[in-house]
């Protein structure tokens, strides 16, 4: 990839989205683009080779008529809502409705579809800004978002930061469907996982958390050591059946040295993800190839708070404040 920025094309209402290339040719490169701060290509050292570590669409207009998030940030809330109500202060807010009954990864538009700003671009770094304004998908108060990408050698980070005017529900994080075998069309459920969580969030009917914090060991769920994430037969758990595979959230331990590990299928290629927030999103892909036959084949893994967590009084508080800034960091590390 060459570095620096040019154009992407333009959207359905003319204006115009930049592609932003940070790192070496030696080192962890992405590219990301201002639409929905994307991140389109990730490129990475692999044996003394370079490779293609996450899926991504050529073209601008695959991008604005996807509907399975394909490399953005999520938000204003990432996941899901239930109902897309909650409470807050004692009033009841209703916010957008866009998968079945419930709110997800921000309504109908959310952070993913809106056009981020560049505010500085440099080598290895760019900033990138966006203004949601008051009742955007129903959500309270004007919010600004910030988020930073960094590379080095071997990873990239990736710090969010928001501030808001009035209380707000606020779970920012990334969306890429990662593959690392160097050929997109190998099954990601090929790779092996690592999740340093003892416990998960079961789920009941739309994929909402149940409130019940379960214990991971002696189940399908448990990925405590390193093992091939390819989920058993869906009718084998009821909550695979729920999901078609795995599409849950894991309460990270105490002291976890990582969110996850991911290994590639011929194990020559390892991606550690630490994030700051106390779950861990994973999604096997199952129903990928239904939204984009010829993509190829990802897994989901996002760090993040816990989902619908303004309606459960057990999950830590997902309330932004005035006078308080929201803070998230990813970092994704590669070795081989």
């Amino acid at each position: 990839m060459n570095g620096g920025m040019r154009s992407f094309g333009l959207l359905e209402d003319g204006r115009s989205v930049e592609a932003i290339t940070l790192g070496s040719d030696d080192g962890v490169q992405v590219e990301v683009l201002t639409y929905g701060a994307i991140i389109r290509r990730l490129v990475v050292p692999a044996r003394g080779n370079r490779r293609d570590v996450v899926l991504h669409f050529d073209r601008l207009e695959h991008y604005e008529r996807d509907r399975a998030y394909v490399g953005p940030v999520v938000g204003r809330f990432g996941n899901r809502i239930a109902h897309g109500r909650f409470a807050l202060d004692g009033v009841m807010h209703q916010v957008t409705v866009n998968e079945g009954a419930n709110h997800l990864h921000g309504g109908a538009l959310g952070f993913s579809k809106r056009l981020w700003r560049a505010l500085e671009v440099r080598g290895d770094r760019v900033l990138l800004a966006l203004h949601s304004p008051d009742r955007e998908e129903g959500y309270p108060g004007n919010l600004d978002a910030t988020i930073e990408l960094t590379t080095n050698a071997d990873s990239l980070k990736v710090r969010i930061g928001a501030r808001s005017d009035a209380p707000t529900p606020v779970n920012l994080t990334y969306h890429p469907y990662f593959n690392l075998a160097g050929d997109f069309r190998t099954p990601a459920t090929a790779h092996c996982l690592r999740i340093p969580a003892s416990h998960y969030l079961p789920i009941g009917a739309g994929l909402i958390p149940t409130g019940e914090i379960a214990p991971v060991s002696g189940s399908t769920f448990d990925f405590r050591l390193s093992r091939r994430l390819e989920p058993p037969p869906p009718n084998s758990h009821p909550q695979l059946a729920l999901a078609g595979g795995y599409d849950h959230c894991w309460v990270l331990d105490d002291g976890a040295d990582c969110s996850c590990e991911l290994v590639s299928p011929a194990r020559d290629l390892t991606m550690s993800i630490r994030g700051s927030g106390p779950g861990l999103q994973f999604y096997n892909g199952q129903f990928l190839a239904r939204a984009h036959p010829r993509l190829g084949s990802g897994v989901i893994l996002e760090p993040q708070g816990l989902p619908n967590a303004m309606n459960e009084p057990r999950f830590p508080d997902a309330i932004l404040r005035p006078g308080e800034t929201y803070r998230a960091e990813i970092e994704y590390q590669f070795s081989s």
